[in-house]
């Protein structure tokens, strides 16, 4: 570059920093820039703006003195898609952007009403000429509010059509806000008096949209005829990438697309369903089904595409567990164009008729497709479909795309078994394609970073005198066990028991069943026995989860756990067995407290854990963090450790849990998952993630720059899932843990992804001829093993039952007296049941369905206090709703008893509920 060159470069530098974005741009600037220099532009962006990181990116762009940076500028600018600006550069002749200045003023002069007026998504595919690409699906993305993002990104177009370009889309949209839009000569003669005037006047309606969670969303100006690979859903172009993945399925064929988290396969399946809808000829229509496993994936999912194919006219619905019990499922499905449902959903309803075969579907698409195996929901649909397919049906199949980031290998060891694995998920997808990205890896390794990778081993705590005092208490409570029941033979393998492990709580799930079905000839004894066995393994498995939460967090946290445990013994029953037990932990409390507060007890992983977080922060102060733990329990405590650390005080934590209930622990609601979610886009109100497995599997969250696994390890395909969430340029992924195990193991699993890829290139060579008839080999030999395995629907057992409190073993009621209300609720007929229970006001008292959720019901039977279930008004009537896992059911006859974890399992004669029945 001449000296003259870059004395122009610094005379024109104001054009360029009201004009550039130099982030869309530093990709293609690697060469000439040093990384730190890269993650400072960044910085300055996200703290101050485009303008100031651009004024940044000048400065280090002037001092370079490496041969041909000039010529790499240009070219960037020209990838990036800044045509205005390399124009104005390569002939230093800035006049076409001058004049947009004028423009801009108004833009910003009207700002307030273009936000309150403009929805993004209306008129964006008209504007994307205009913009940059990535401007454009932040725009649709919501990494800011869509038409703030707007007004900015217009703000520093370099197209000299813009303004034009913008009204042309607004008369088009009917937008009133395109009299606001004056794109003639006199623009600035136009006063803010004369515009409010001008809106006091229009009746236009506000509207709020929600910012699609989506990435790339385009509009298809072509016919199915034009399509072409250069040419697809123009004007706004997905990546060669994704046309790469896509086209397979675009032909139609059976589909498994295996590809890196956060490249946009959302997308691909978009690109797939409309150019699949827009395929039939007049007269005939298509129908997809979407499959999403969780319900936050269902929601976004449902989110994505109804945002997307509504506004082409075709209909969009969803359902899942939540609402399937409120509308009917057949109609519903008849009458859409896109269903977006939990699989559950489609099995219940195949299995009841109501939808009589898959064949009323063209399309069906499978949200992380490798689950797909044994008894999952997904593999029960392609059961189905296999059926349809082997048994020579008539009727049409539908389609099958299968999405995933990795398909696994199961227990392979090698090469061969690995693609043997392959070929069985191939099968049970009916796929004869798998299609990964081979010609387009440059362009997908610039849109999804694979992280660097750290193995961190710590030791830990040298000495641990919290455990040695719980230890203490659990060998006593395990004495009191044993002295209570002798007869009982799980309790004689209490001895070489390692308190604080997995292993220990499995053997106490062990003990409490057989404790639940325990029986001698005096049932009041029997019922004294299982009770106090119950209570004693119940505070055994509390301890055993407070030395878990020691081991990986701090001992204050392990403390608070069971001092929570123990007020709410307090407040329920509360026997002689609990004052006991509580008596004996206040004993040791005061000593507890002791050890938890003393700083020599630090836990090293902590430590370890801090010194990682605070080096990363300070590198880069706009680190954005996911921690992946293994319990709900770690997430409390090490969100409380985080809040709690003054040289943590940079850190805004938020926590991700799943839903279901584990030990009588309520997971996250819905609302409150998707508030966090929001909030952690946002990157404004939480910084770092704290979230248990949940989190790794197709819910959409922002991109991250730094995965922590913290004592967290799986198979290879959640090793892909947790490792992609850190999808930012120059993210790392920490595996930190005490364990050399855990390392060995996702060494292991680093292993195996090798193992997978290199299988699915070898499949990917095989003619595809073959390879259908080795998959329909599987797939028959499948179906035998299947068909010979079926077992003969169970006979309903039409004798009367009694059902036992699983705690004291008192009589709650006869099977006899149980009815059945909308196929899945049970309650309990007669005034004798209510003498059994008492009554409490719910904590969380709401309406669902049909049901008022009022009351929470208790065994009566003193010092019991067992949860049995709760008390709803359902239509005109109050009744009790229980739950078998709070009882156990004996045998009349023969005395025999047994437990149940699920009304399903249990076989006995299901009487439909009959209001007739309560005015006798």
């Amino acid at each position: 570059m001449t000296t003259e060159q870059r004395r122009s470069l610094q005379a024109f530098q104001d054009y360029i920093r009201k004009t550039l974005d130099p982030t869309y741009i530093l990709s293609y600037m690697a060469p000439w820039f040093r990384e730190e220099e890269v993650q400072y532009i960044q910085a300055e962006k996200n703290n101050k703006g485009p303008m100031e990181a651009a004024t940044l990116f000048l400065k280090f762009l002037l001092e370079l003195q490496e041969e041909g940076w000039f010529r790499g500028f240009l070219d960037a600018l020209d990838h990036a898609g800044y045509s205005g600006l390399y124009e104005a550069i390569e002939s230093w002749d800035f006049k076409k952007i001058e004049k947009l200045e004028e423009y801009r003023l108004l833009l910003k002069r009207l700002q307030p009403e273009f936000k309150t007026r403009i929805i993004p998504t209306d008129i964006i595919s008209d504007l994307s000429e205009c913009l940059i690409n990535q401007e454009c699906e932040e725009i649709l993305q919501g990494m800011m509010a869509g038409a703030e993002k707007l007004v900015e990104c217009l703000l520093r177009s370099d197209k000299e059509n813009w303004p034009k370009t913008l009204k042309l889309a607004l008369e088009k949209e009917r937008n009133k806000f395109s009299e606001l839009w004056i794109v003639e000569k006199g623009i600035k003669d136009v006063e803010t008096e004369d515009l409010e005037d001008k809106m006091e006047t229009s009746d236009i309606q506000i509207f709020y949209q929600e910012d699609p969670e989506c990435q790339n969303l385009s509009e298809n100006s072509c016919p199915p005829s034009e399509v072409s690979d250069t040419n697809l859903y123009s004007p706004f172009k997905p990546r060669n990438y994704q046309l790469e993945l896509a086209l397979p399925a675009m032909k139609g064929k059976n589909t498994i697309i295996c590809a890196p988290t956060g490249c946009g396969k959302t997308f691909v399946s978009l690109l797939i369903c409309e150019h699949h809808l827009k395929k039939f000829p007049q007269g005939q229509k298509g129908k997809v089904v979407f499959f999403a496993n969780q319900i936050p994936v269902y929601e976004q999912q449902k989110s994505v595409f109804s945002k997307y194919f509504e506004r082409h006219g075709y209909r969009v619905t969803g359902i899942s567990g939540a609402t399937a019990e409120n509308v009917p499922v057949e109609q519903i499905v008849e009458n859409n164009d896109i269903i977006i449902l939990t699989p559950q959903i489609l099995v219940n309803n195949l299995k009841k008729g109501t939808i009589p075969s898959l064949s009323i579907f063209t399309l069906m698409i499978f949200d992380e497709c490798h689950n797909t195996s044994k008894q999952h929901p997904y593999n029960m649909i392609m059961f189905n479909y296999l059926d349809q397919k082997l048994g020579g049906s008539s009727g049409p199949l539908p389609q099958v795309i299968g999405l995933t980031a990795s398909v696994g290998v199961g227990d392979a060891k090698n090469t061969d078994e690995a693609l043997d694995y392959i070929c069985k998920l191939c099968a049970s997808l009916d796929a004869s394609v798998i299609a990964t990205v081979k010609h387009n890896l440059e362009e997908l390794e610039q849109v999804v970073y694979k992280p660097q990778k750290f193995f961190r081993k710590v030791e830990s705590r040298i000495s641990d005198k919290f455990k040695y005092i719980i230890a203490q208490l659990m060998r006593d409570t395990e004495s009191l066990a044993k002295r209570i029941c002798k007869d009982l033979e799980n309790l004689s393998q209490i001895q070489n028991r390692e308190f604080g492990t997995q292993k220990y709580e499995q053997w106490i799930v062990t003990v409490q069943k057989a404790c639940m079905v325990f029986q001698m000839p005096d049932k009041d004894e029997e019922s004294r026995i299982c009770k106090a066995l119950f209570l004693y393994t119940s505070h055994l498995r509390k301890y055993n989860d407070a030395l878990i939460i020691s081991e990986h967090a701090r001992m204050k946290d392990a403390l608070d756990y069971l001092k929570d445990f123990f007020s709410n013994v307090r407040a329920a029953g509360f026997d002689e067995i609990e004052q006991d037990l509580t008596q004996r932990f206040e004993e040791k409390l005061q000593e507890l407290e002791s050890v938890s507060r003393d700083p020599s007890n630090e836990n090293p992983k902590l430590e370890d854990l801090c010194f990682i977080l605070q080096e990363e922060y300070h590198l880069n102060p706009e680190t954005i963090t996911i921690l992946f733990v293994k319990t709900r329990a770690l997430v409390d405590a090490l969100k409380n450790w985080i809040e709690g650390n003054p040289k943590l005080s940079f850190l805004k934590p938020g926590i991700l849990t799943g839903r279901g209930k584990t030990n009588q622990n309520t997971g996250m609601t819905l609302p409150a998952q998707k508030c966090i979610l929001d909030a952690f886009k946002a990157s404004g109100d939480h910084n770092i993630l704290i979230a248990t497995s949940v989190a790794d599997e197709g819910i959409d969250i922002a991109q991250c720059n730094l995965v922590i696994l913290y004592e967290y390890v799986g198979n290879v395909i959640k090793m892909i899932q947790t490792r992609g969430r850190g999808r930012a340029r120059g993210s790392k992924c920490f595996l930190l843990t005490s364990n050399a195990g855990v390392i060995e193991k996702e060494q292991i699993n680093m292993y195996k992804e090798k193992m997978m890829n290199d299988s699915i290139l070898r499949l990917q060579t095989w003619d595809e001829a073959v390879f259908r008839e080795k998959i329909l080999h599987i797939q028959t030999h499948e179906k035998f093993i299947r068909d010979s395995q079926e077992k003969p629907k169970p006979v309903p057992d039409k004798e009367n039952k009694k059902l036992l409190c699983r705690k004291c073993k008192a009589l709650a009621c006869y099977t006899a007296d149980v009815r059945v209300i909308e196929e899945c609720h049970y309650t309990v007929l007669g005034d004798a049941f209510k003498e059994c229970f008492v009554s409490r006001p719910h904590p969380k008292p709401k309406q669902f369905s049909s049901f008022e959720k009022r009351a929470k019901i208790f065994c009566a039977r003193q010092n019991c206090s067992h949860d049995w279930g709760i008390h709803v008004k359902y239509k005109t009537f109050e009744i009790p709703v229980i739950k078998i896992e709070s009882f156990v059911v004996e045998d009349i006859a023969t005395g025999v008893q047994t437990l149940y974890s699920k009304w399903k399992d249990f076989h006995f004669e299901k009487i439909p509920f009959d209001p007739a029945e309560m005015s006798k």
